[in-house]
């Protein structure tokens, strides 16, 4: 591929090597025997994600932890409040949080591996979906040096599928569309917005949300974040 810089995804790309996080977060309720199915939890996890949406619950000075435990204390809460559990199954939010918490840990060492060798080719920059709390993140996980810029959601006030935050890390790179490539985990939210602004994309593809999704074809796909190495060094 003809790159001159890259844009990453973080979420699901970075922290998990392309596995969407309701699953990982399903494996912790399995692990911990928390009794409900996977088609309640996805609710849960759906209601979290809309109420972390329209309420500040994450703050800047929040890592990865601090946010895990409090998606996960309002997925708990609403199956509670549901009267889907017990209200004593609130006491496994911290093994939930940590369990999850360790994943993304070990995603992103494996992942560093390949970025620090990107970094020293490429200008790259981070896309982000996220709550205002990414660079402590990124910190925390000892990464952010990677970054020449962040350009986060909740910051510039546009979301992903929208072609324009994308925009804006083609501009933060300093480059034409044509000459950067977006690395991320989800077709309609980075594949479809990236190329169609006419940026070279590829696809890290896990297990998605939908099945639909998981039957897409794209020709830049890549099943773990370690084969960059292929296609960019």
């Amino acid at each position: 591929m003809r790159v001159k810089g890259i844009i990453f995804d973080y979420g699901g790309t970075i922290d998990s090597d392309g596995i969407h996080w309701s699953e990982i977060l399903w494996e912790a309720y399995y692990k911990y025997k928390i009794p409900v199915s996977k088609e309640i939890f996805r609710e849960a996890y759906v209601y979290a994600e809309r109420a972390l949406a329209h309420t500040v619950y994450i703050q800047p000075e929040h890592n990865f932890y601090h946010m895990l435990k409090i998606k996960v204390e309002i997925e708990l809460k609403y199956l509670v409040e549901n009267k889907i559990l017990d209200i004593d199954y609130s006491k496994y939010c911290e093994d939930i949080s940590r369990f999850c918490y360790d994943r993304a840990h070990m995603s992103v060492k494996k992942a560093e591996n390949i970025i620090s060798q990107l970094y020293a080719k490429y200008p790259m920059v981070l896309v982000s979906n996220f709550y205002g709390n990414i660079q402590t993140v990124l910190n925390d996980f000892g990464i952010g040096k990677y970054f020449g810029k962040i350009i986060e959601s909740a910051v510039v006030g546009v979301r992903k599928p929208d072609p324009q935050i994308f925009r804006l890390g083609v501009e933060a790179l300093g480059l034409k569309p044509e000459e950067t490539v977006v690395v991320g985990d989800s077709y309609k939210k980075d594949i479809l917005p990236a190329t169609s602004i006419g940026c070279a994309a590829i696809w890290l593809k896990g297990k998605g949300w939908t099945d639909e999704e998981d039957k897409i074809a794209y020709e830049q796909t890549i099943d773990t974040i370690v084969k960059l190495k292929e296609l960019l060094l």
